[in-house]
């Protein structure tokens, strides 16, 4: 399925029959940039991406601070289930009953589960985000009483999605983590913490849970970029990098089908989305042939450039959709949805009764 033939059908299905008859209430989204729809706007961090090129294929180019050219994977899967089009960032106060009634993201860009990554770049911990889910279930509790409110939660599908920058950002540039870590232990401190993260959502009421592993951290623009021998010339994918993520991958994906399996008895689902595979496809497999660009993002030299390095002042693309990244570390929309085609299997899993 194309990628544009799939988001033209995503309008459409917001409106017909849901897939499957689902009766999810409500998308809950936790996490990094990946998943940010605009928390950032309303926290002083420099991690920001309220203005152009940012959202030049976004609804009247409206740059929203989502770091894309358009929609993120989970405004595309909350049309999907059939739930609305755009998810809503938690800490925008413009938002009425009936918009948090059907889900809200609490993800905040530059965030990570090593809580060292939102001091050094300033943003929304992952706690802290369980802490607003908190608070968001007494708003709403207050609004709808604590019966609907329980409902609302217990049939949400709840998805998470961070970890680049805990590797990108903080232990592979700075040198605080590796003084005491080694890249092994590093990993199993990662996933510790996400691990926690799980039980802490299925202690609010959590029961379908999407988590998303790391990507090919060594094909991202910027990695290869500060990595390679010639980055002008050389920009092929640092392995190194890439095989830190397939570990990290495999102990998540162990985990989280454990967990399933422990779980099942109660009515829990607990799937983990793999954003790596289809990645490497589409950089360096088959799927590279719908790209032109598969190793620099759209903005700018597409080497470097993100969050204020990509401004209004910098060069864009005519065309992102011919790029798998929109900058030096983030997809595009068109990279987004066929992530998303990609994990439909597993999607239609969590979301079928």
């Amino acid at each position: 399925m194309s990628s544009f033939f799939f988001i033209a059908k995503l309008a459409e299905a917001t409106i017909k029959q849901r897939p499957f008859n689902n009766n999810i209430s409500a998308v809950f989204v936790f996490g990094d940039s990946t998943v940010d729809p605009g928390n950032n706007n309303y926290v002083n961090t420099i991690f920001r991406s309220n203005f152009p090129p940012y959202g030049m294929d976004f609804k009247d180019q409206t740059p929203t601070g989502r770091f894309t050219n358009g929609k993120l994977a989970t405004d595309l899967l909350a049309s999907y289930i059939g739930i609305k089009e755009y998810m809503p960032p938690y800490l925008d106060p413009s938002l009425g009953i009936e918009e948090l009634m059907t889900g809200v993201s609490f993800a905040s860009a530059g965030s990570g589960f090593d809580p060292l990554t939102p001091q050094i770049t300033s943003v929304v911990s992952i706690p802290k985000q369980v802490e607003y889910f908190k608070e968001y279930k007494k708003r709403l509790q207050s609004a709808i009483g604590k019966k609907r409110m329980e409902d609302v939660i217990k049939r949400a599908v709840f998805v998470v999605s961070a970890g680049t920058n805990d590797f990108v950002v903080n232990y592979f540039t700075l040198p605080i983590r590796p003084k005491n870590y080694t890249v092994s232990a590093y990993q199993q401190f990662i996933f510790q913490t996400v691990k926690q993260l799980l039980q802490d959502l299925l202690d609010e009421g959590a029961r379908r849970i999407g988590v998303a592993g790391l990507p090919p951290m060594g094909c991202l623009p910027v990695v290869i970029t500060l990595n390679s021998g010639n980055p002008m010339l050389e920009r092929g994918c640092i392995k190194t990098y890439s095989r830190i993520a397939m570990e990290y991958n495999q102990m998540l994906q162990n985990e989280v089908n454990s967990m399933r399996g422990r779980l099942a008895h109660i009515g829990t689902k607990i799937v983990y989305i793999d954003i790596f595979t289809p990645l490497v496809d589409m950089i360096q497999g088959l799927g590279k042939h719908e790209f032109d660009e598969v190793s620099d993002g759209c903005c700018g030299s597409g080497y470097l450039e993100v969050g204020f390095l990509c401004n209004p002042k910098s060069y864009a693309c005519a065309n992102a959709s011919k790029y798998v990244f929109f900058d030096s570390i983030h997809p595009t929309e068109k990279t987004y949805a066929k992530l998303l085609i990609a994990n439909f299997p597993v999607v239609d899993s969590m979301i079928q009764d």
